[in-house]
C-alpha cells in the first residue's frame, strides 16, 4: 500500500525512539512508503527538529529517558507554531491506563510494539487526512466569518446611507417649515418695533401737551401701569427678537448640519461644522436635575479647508459627543451619594489641529466614566455597546469608524482609564486624493482661524 501525495509532496514524519534499531526499522517501513522520514533520539533533540521543520505527523515513543513521550507531548501543544501537528504514541506497553494519559495530553493515537506496517502507515494516513481536513474546515471557518464580517459591514453601511436620507429629508423638511414663520416673525419685528416706538413718542408728547389729564386717563394709567409698559416695551421687543434670531440660526445649523442634497466631497470649515453639531446638542449639555450643565471647552487650532463628506462627517462628530455626554451622565449616576454641589464640573474638550503628518486631528475629551482596557479592543465592532439594552445599538462608532478609516482614509481611535473619562480622536488628510485635482491651486491652505 503506497501513500497517495497530496500536490505532489512528501509528507514529512518525525520519528522519536530513544533505540535505535526501532528508528531504523521505522525509517526503512516508512520511506519505503513514499514518506520523508527524520530521526530523533530524545526529546529534546524532536522540539529542535519541529522548530527547524514543522513536520506533518510525529511518531513519538513514551519511556525514554531525560524527558518522556508524555512531556514532549505536553511542550509541542503549549507552542503555538506545533500544537497543531498529530502526534501519535508509540509503546511497548498496551495498558489502558498509559493510553488514557496519551489522549489526555493530547495525542491523537496510540501504537503498540511490535510493529505492524500496514497499521503504522493506516494510522499515519488516517491522521494526514484528518489534518487535511481540518485545514479545509479552518479555511472554510475563516472565509464564512469574512462573508460575515463583510455582511455586518454592509449592514452597517446600508443603516448608515438609510439613516443619513431619512435625517435629511427629515431636517430639510422641518427647517423649511420652520423657516417660513419665523422669517415673516423675524422680518416683522424690526417694524413692530417702530411702530411701538412711534406710538411711545405720541404719548410722551400727549404729556408734554396735557401735563393735566382727565380723572379718567388718569385712573387707566395707574391701572396698566402706563410707566412701567413704555420702559419695558423696548426689552419685549429685543428680547422677541433675539428670540427669533436664535430660532433662524436654529434653523440654519439644522440644514447645515444635514447637508442636505450634499452627498459629494467638498471643502468645509470643520470648526463651523463642530458648532453646528453643539446646537444640535445643547438640551443634553444644559444642567440637568442630577448633574450640572456641562462644559464644552473648544481648543480650536488654525485649520485649513478640509476636503470631506460634510454630512457624514457631522455624523462622527454627533456620535462621539453624545457618548461623551453619556459617559459623563454615567459617572454622576456611580456617584450618586455624592452631594450635588461636590460633584467635579462635568466637561467635554474639543482640541483641534494639523498634525506633523499634515492631517487634520480632532479630538474630543470627557471627563466621564472611562472605558475598560478589555472593552477598548471591540469598540469600533458592528453591534458591540457597552451601554444598557435599550440605551445604545452598538453601530454609532462602527458607523464612525467606517466613515473615517474607509471613507476619508484616516484614522480613529480611543484612550481611556476606567474612572478618568476617554478621549476619542479622529484624523483624516486635509485633501483627499481623489478629487484634490478638481480644485485649484489657489484654493489650497484656505482656511479660518476661529
Amino acid at each position: 500500500m503506497h501513500f497517495n501525495q497530496t500536490n505532489h509532496q512528501k509528507r514529512n514524519i518525525l520519528v522519536v525512539d530513544d533505540t535505535p534499531d526501532n528508528l531504523r526499522l521505522l525509517s526503512a517501513m516508512l520511506t519505503a512508503q513514499g514518506f520523508e522520514v527524520r530521526k530523533a533520539l530524545n526529546g529534546k533533540m524532536a522540539l529542535t527538529a519541529c522548530q527547524m521543520v514543522l513536520p506533518d505527523v510525529i511518531l513519538l515513543d513514551i519511556n525514554m529517558p531525560g524527558m518522556d513521550g508524555y512531556q514532549v507531548c505536553q511542550q509541542l501543544k503549549a507552542d503555538d507554531k506545533t500544537s497543531e501537528v498529530p502526534v501519535i504514541f508509540i509503546s511497548a506497553l498496551d495498558d489502558v491506563v498509559d493510553k488514557v494519559k496519551a489522549f489526555d495530553v493530547g495525542g491523537v493515537d496510540y501504537i503498540a510494539k511490535p510493529f505492524h506496517g500496514a497499521e503504522v502507515v493506516l494510522r499515519i494516513e488516517n491522521q494526514i487526512n484528518l489534518r487535511l481536513l481540518q485545514v479545509k474546515l479552518q479555511e472554510k471557518n475563516f472565509l464564512l466569518q469574512q462573508a460575515l464580517d463583510n455582511l455586518q459591514a454592509s449592514q452597517v453601511q446600508q443603516i448608515q446611507n438609510e439613516k443619513m436620507v431619512a435625517l435629511g429629508q427629515l431636517v430639510a423638511g422641518l427647517a423649511h417649515e420652520i423657516n417660513n414663520p419665523i422669517s415673516f416673525i423675524y422680518g416683522n419685528l424690526q417694524y413692530a418695533g417702530q411702530y411701538v416706538e412711534d406710538l411711545v413718542n405720541i404719548i410722551e408728547v400727549y404729556q408734554q401737551e396735557y401735563p393735566k389729564p382727565t380723572p379718567k386717563i388718569q385712573q387707566i394709567a395707574k391701572d396698566v401701569d402706563l410707566n412701567f409698559i413704555i420702559e419695558d416695551l423696548q426689552n419685549l421687543i429685543g428680547a422677541m427678537y433675539r428670540g427669533s434670531d436664535r430660532i433662524r440660526e436654529i434653523v440654519l445649523a439644522l440644514q447645515h448640519f444635514s447637508r442636505h442634497d450634499e452627498a459629494e466631497m467638498k471643502r468645509v470649515n470643520i470648526h463651523e461644522d463642530m458648532e453646528n453639531t453643539l446646537v444640535m446638542l445643547q438640551h443634553r449639555l444644559r444642567e440637568a436635575a442630577d448633574r450640572p450643565a456641562i462644559v464644552v471647552v473648544k481648543d480650536y487650532g488654525n485649520l485649513p479647508l478640509v476636503t470631506c463628506y460634510a454630512s457624514e462627517l457631522n455624523q462622527v462628530f454627533m456620535h462621539l459627543l453624545n457618548n461623551a455626554i453619556d459617559a459623563i451622565d454615567e459617572g454622576v449616576r456611580n456617584q450618586f451619594s455624592t452631594p450635588y454641589s461636590l460633584l467635579p464640573t462635568p466637561q467635554i474638550r474639543i482640541h483641534t489641529e494639523v498634525t506633523d503628518l499634515n492631517l487634520v486631528k480632532i479630538a474630543i475629551t470627557d471627563n466621564g466614566v472611562g472605558i475598560e482596557e478589555s472593552l477598548r479592543s471591540r469598540l469600533f465592532d458592528p453591534f458591540f455597546t457597552t451601554k444598557p439594552v435599550g440605551k445604545g445599538s452598538g453601530l454609532g462608532l462602527s458607523i464612525s469608524y467606517q466613515i473615517i478609516v474607509q471613507k476619508h482614509r484616516g484614522n480613529i481611535s480611543c484612550n481611556s482609564s476606567v474612572g478618568e473619562g476617554a478621549e476619542f480622536a479622529i484624523e483624516i488628510p486635509i485633501e483627499q486624493p481623489d478629487i484634490s485635482s478638481q480644485f485649484s491651486k489657489s484654493e489650497k491652505g484656505l482656511g479660518t482661524e476661529d
